[in-house]
C-alpha cells in the first residue's frame, strides 16, 4: 500500500480550531485557540483530553521545525501534561512549545498553556520520534 498523504492542516487542527501563530524559529512553535463549548465536560470547564490534543498539536510541530532539511513522519512515544487551573469556556489559549534537547531520530519537548491573562494553565514535555518520508 503507498503511503498516505499528509494533510495540513490535518482533522484534529480543524476540529479544535488550532491555529499555529509562530514558527520562524526552528524547534519552536506557537498556536493559538479558543475553549469552545463543544469541549466542555459536566463541570462546564475544557476536558483534559482536549487541551492535551491542543499541546500534542504545538508539541509535534515543534518537534518537525525542529528536524531541518528533512521530510519526516514523527510518533509520540511518551506525554506527560500537568492540568494547574480550569479553563472556561470561551476562554482564548496560547501554547508556546520548544525542542529542549533532540537529534536525528528524537527529540525533547516542552509546553506551557496560558490564558489571555497570562496565568499559566498546563506544563508539558513529550518524546517524539522521528522517521524519514518520502
Amino acid at each position: 500500500m503507498p503511503p498516505r498523504a499528509i494533510q495540513v492542516p490535518p482533522n484534529s487542527d480543524l476540529l479544535l480550531g488550532a491555529v499555529c501563530t509562530d514558527k520562524s524559529t526552528p524547534g519552536t512553535t506557537r498556536w493559538k485557540m479558543t475553549a469552545d463549548e463543544r469541549f466542555a465536560n459536566p463541570a462546564g470547564t475544557m476536558q483534559g483530553g482536549m487541551l492535551c490534543a491542543f499541546i500534542d498539536t504545538a508539541m509535534g510541530a515543534a518537534a518537525v521545525t525542529f528536524v531541518t532539511g528533512r521530510k519526516v513522519r514523527i510518533a509520540n512515544a511518551e506525554l506527560k501534561v500537568s492540568f494547574l487551573a480550569p479553563v472556561a469556556q470561551g476562554a482564548d489559549l496560547t501554547c508556546d512549545a520548544a525542542v529542549v534537547s533532540g537529534g536525528g531520530r528524537v527529540a525533547f519537548v516542552e509546553a506551557s498553556v496560558t490564558g489571555s491573562d497570562g496565568a499559566l494553565i498546563a506544563r508539558a514535555s513529550s518524546t517524539y520520534l522521528f522517521t524519514d518520508r518520502s
